[in-house]
């Protein structure tokens, strides 16, 4: 069976050797049909930490890690977006 992978924004790389990415699909409402964005939040392995916050990343399914985390992280598509400061 093909291992699906999944393109996402990391949203957080708090944890050790894990990085949670959020997943944004478009799909047609079913009685409006008006197209809107859903989204999931996946728990993936980072075995060396090297994944930061804002990154574009692709994910893909392994056997389960840990409880939350059956993915893990294959490479890195974009860079973070820059920050803006908010000082004045």
């Amino acid at each position: 069976m093909p291992k699906r992978i999944l393109t996402g924004t990391i949203v957080s790389d708090k944890g050790d050797k894990t990085v949670v990415v959020k997943v944004e699909r478009k799909v047609k409402h079913p009685l409006y049909g008006k197209i809107i964005r859903m989204s999931k939040k996946y728990h993936a392995h980072d075995e060396s930490n090297q994944f930061k916050t804002g990154e574009i990343v692709r994910i893909e399914e392994t056997a389960p890690i840990s409880k939350l985390k059956t993915w893990k992280v294959v490479d890195k598509l974009g860079g973070a977006a820059p920050v803006e400061d908010a000082a004045v």
